[in-house]
């Protein structure tokens, strides 16, 4: 089963699960599930190949829905789910084929639509392949190596969240090379034309500098979730990082009718 961090205690609310994009991990969301968790409980996971989940060849929604619906089984109890960018892409997923494990929805950032931009990502696992760690003693050297090839200190910040220096050697909890053989499925939307809408409630939040969600993307979105909300903070595509106060606002709001 997927590693979780789990916030907070069992209260008359249903549990939110959160699910981390690509490159993330629970450990991103600490603060923002720990201050969502005052009135309920939150479990925050490691997606597959990701951070202290277990290691698979594949990476594909549907083996991440399953991923996520053994956690919710678990549980014993249907969640809300809090999806960000890829987490998002898995939660969707997750809600359009077993809509009864997903109280309610939230989608951060993302579509349920193909993108065509992974020339970036692919960019970032060479960056993060070509980093020289078996020396490294500290997060601050890390980081200034890395920043010959990803020059933008936000990015650096999150990438090297997934960076182990304390236990055992140096390392990356990443699987680089499923995450990178696997893009394709990842930028993808698997899900047919004619897929079943999911009728719970559903907050799409949305970053306004983000190109993630696009005018173009609203009516598939309404077709696939037909009771949906729109939010959107000022912040680009990491925008629980850039703005997190807001997005708690945003989904405590949401939470809380």
């Amino acid at each position: 089963m997927l590693h979780t961090i789990v916030h907070g205690e069992d209260t008359a609310a249903p549990p939110l699960l959160i699910v981390p994009g690509l490159f993330g991990s629970a450990r991103n969301w600490g603060v923002i599930a720990r201050n969502l968790s005052a009135r309920r409980k939150v479990i925050a996971v490691d997606q597959r190949n990701h951070g202290n989940s277990p290691w698979f060849d594949s990476h594909t929604y549907p083996e991440m829905a399953a991923d996520l619906a053994e956690v919710i089984g678990a549980e014993g109890r249907a969640c809300d789910v809090l999806g960000h960018s890829m987490g998002g892409k898995a939660a969707m997923t997750l809600a359009l084929g077993d809509p009864g494990l997903v109280n309610r929805l939230i989608v951060a950032d993302v579509a349920p639509v193909p993108y065509w931009h992974g020339s970036y990502h692919l960019g970032l696992i060479a960056a993060m392949r070509g980093l020289k760690i078996d020396d490294l003693t500290s997060r601050t050297e890390a980081d200034r190596r890395l920043a010959q090839t990803v020059p933008d200190a936000g990015t650096r910040a999150f990438l090297l969240q997934s960076l182990e220096l304390r236990d055992g050697p140096v390392r990356w909890k990443l699987n680089l090379d499923a995450l990178e053989r696997c893009l394709p499925d990842i930028l993808s939307w698997p899900l047919p034309e004619d897929t079943a809408p999911y009728t719970g409630p559903a907050l799409f939040l949305y970053g306004t500098l983000s190109p993630y969600v696009r005018p173009e993307s609203r009516p598939v979105i309404a077709r696939l979730f037909p009771k949906a909300e729109f939010a959107s903070v000022e912040a680009g595509h990491w925008l629980h990082a850039e703005r997190p106060r807001e997005v708690e606002a945003a989904v405590e709001a949401f939470l809380g009718r």
